[in-house]
Parts: structure tokens; C-alpha cells; sequence
């Protein structure tokens, strides 16, 4: 495999008529474009004077995490003879807020619950998840740790 190369637009679409011309002044709307794709509404989070019913950058790098890992998951899976029937994961990150107000993430927690075909090997599709998280290309980017507490259950 080569390397790849991978495009979005970020679109400001919260001007409203006065610029940044103050700090309560603008909206922090935006648009993330992508050629034959929806857009996905963006905002700062609501804290930031955000919208909160747009997804901020915050929540998109945990989503990124989240689904790297899922993704890498169920293709050792599918390489390891590992039946997945169903796959859901309610991550979450802690940020550092420093008192200039810049931040960081601390760490990043994927939590996902796996539910696996009988006859799958359990101990293996737990194991899976460790490999998985080395895989990743958004973890393994990051300077925060991303760490799993998965669960694996053998389907009825």
C-alpha cells in the first residue's frame, strides 16, 4: 500500500453581517464539505459559544477515535474467524484546559460493547481490541492515550 492523501472543506457559515467584528458577534456555524458527500454541521462547543446542536471538533476527534478503532476491530475480527453481530461504543475524552485558555486532551477512553456470534472465541475477541488500538492510524496520531474497556458477549 501507498500513502494516501485525504481532502475536507471547512466552510465558516456564521457570519452574521458584522464579521468577527466582536467576540459575541459571530456564529461559530460551519460546515464540513466533501465532494458527492452531506455536509456536517460544526460549531465550537457550546461552552465556546457554540451551537450545541452542531457536532464540535472536540466530539469529531473522539468520534474519529472511536470509529478507527471499531473499524481495525472488526477487520481482525473478520481475519481472525471472530464473528461480530454487533458493535456500539460510548467513548468519551478529558480536556485540560490551561489558564491562557489553550488545552489539550488528557486521554481519550473508548468503551466499546461487542457482541459475538456462539462459537467465536471470546478471549480472542477481546484481544483483538489491544491489537486493533495499535492499528489505528487517528490513536496512533495523537499525543493523548487512548485506552479501551471493552466488553465481549457471546450472542443467544
Amino acid at each position: 500500500m501507498g500513502d494516501e492523501r485525504f481532502e475536507i472543506t471547512t466552510v465558516w457559515t456564521g457570519n452574521t453581517g458584522s464579521g468577527t467584528s466582536s467576540y459575541t458577534g459571530y456564529e461559530r456555524s460551519h460546515e464540513f464539505r466533501a465532494e458527492g458527500r452531506p455536509a456536517l454541521p460544526g460549531s465550537s462547543a457550546p461552552v465556546y459559544q457554540g451551537d450545541g446542536s452542531r457536532y464540535n471538533p472536540e466530539e469529531l476527534l473522539i468520534a474519529s477515535a472511536s470509529a478507527c478503532h471499531m473499524l481495525w476491530y472488526l477487520h481482525l475480527c473478520a481475519q481472525s474467524g471472530v464473528v461480530v453481530e454487533s458493535y456500539e461504543d460510548s467513548a468519551s475524552g478529558e480536556l485540560t484546559i490551561y489558564p491562557a485558555g489553550s488545552g489539550e486532551f488528557a486521554g481519550i477512553t473508548l468503551r466499546p460493547r461487542v457482541t459475538i456470534r456462539a462459537g467465536s472465541d471470546q478471549e480472542i475477541a477481546m484481544r483483538l481490541h489491544a491489537e486493533a488500538g495499535g492499528m489505528c492510524f487517528i490513536a496512533r496520531s495523537l499525543r493523548c492515550e487512548v485506552s479501551h474497556e471493552p466488553t465481549v458477549t457471546i450472542a443467544e
